[in-house]
């Protein structure tokens, strides 16, 4: 292995991530540019036996797999401690082009935010998470991509109407890495204008703590009572005080978005996500506002 101890692990892990997205492979698939899709990634890592794993069981749904469970899907044969498991989590921060582009509109996706999501998601971040793979499995350490594995897929809940067996926001949220707002993005040091990924890795990592005790600690809406800036940029109106309606979300998605990128844009896919730019949280943790003394 090229790392002698914890610490050494991280770095390795922090090293390839930057690398690779700092090389070619980060493209938006712009036709006439090679520009990334995203910026530098935000990396953090969880305990495997974190007992908000099995948190997320009980207010997700049982569905929902712990690291143990996923690794246990890539390596069957393998018998693990969730104590031997760390999770690596990154955030991909969209770039300041594309959130430039993206506060202009109004009902619509921007050609760089729906390339994002479909180019920045199948060759950027499935890429990071293949590439990531391939230099542990290189090292003799065992990892799996639970975001890509077979067995992976959504899933009804009767809490939150579509949820799935791995989800990355949620592994964030584990990590340090931020916590939900209004409409149900994840707020990061970075903003919530960003995509996510994670990999169960077989290694001891120090782990990153969490600096809140609740899971909207970060959303002026629910820390002081202000802002909901985010209801307004909604064109679907699925977003109210009483927080994110996924059924109405999705009718947008794929009534009005999918049927724009696949006829105007011209490639398969959708995206909307107007509620994450034009906002407060868009590339940052909000401030509270100051109390009056």
């Amino acid at each position: 292995m090229p790392f002698t101890s914890p610490a050494g692990a991280a770095d390795f892990l922090v090293e390839k991530a930057n690398a690779f997205m700092a090389g070619p492979d980060n493209d938006i698939h712009l036709p006439g540019t090679h520009e990334p899709a995203f910026d530098l990634p935000l990396i953090a890592f969880a305990a495997g036996d974190d007992p908000l794993w099995n948190d997320f069981k009980e207010h997700v749904g049982p569905f929902h797999w712990t690291p143990q469970e996923a690794f246990a899907l890539g390596y069957p044969d393998v018998v693990v401690n969730p104590s031997e498991l760390a999770v690596m989590v990154w955030i991909l921060p969209q770039t300041e082009a594309t959130l430039r582009d993206h506060r202009k509109e109004k009902e619509l996706p921007a050609e760089r935010w729906a390339r994002s999501r479909v180019f920045g998601e199948e060759f950027v971040n499935n890429g990071l998470r293949r590439y990531m793979l391939k230099e542990l499995h290189a090292c003799g350490v065992q990892a799996v991509a639970p975001f890509i594995l077979d067995a992976w897929k959504g899933m009804p809940s009767e809490a939150y109407v579509y949820a799935s067996t791995w989800s990355e926001r949620h592994a964030a949220y584990a990590a340090g890495l931020g916590t939900f707002g209004l409409c149900d993005g994840l707020i990061t040091p970075k903003g919530k204008a960003m995509r996510a990924g994670s990999l169960v890795v077989r290694l001891s990592i120090p782990i990153t703590p969490r600096p809140y005790t609740n899971f909207r600690e970060y959303c002026l809406f629910f820390n002081s009572g202000i802002c909901g800036v985010c209801m307004k940029r909604c064109p679907a109106n699925a977003l109210s005080p009483q927080g994110h309606d996924k059924r109405v979300c999705k009718a947008y998605l794929d009534e009005v978005t999918t049927p724009y990128v696949t006829n105007e844009l011209k490639f398969d896919g959708y995206g909307c996500g107007l509620c994450q730019v034009g906002v407060p949280c868009e590339r940052r943790i909000p401030p509270k506002p100051k109390q009056k003394s």
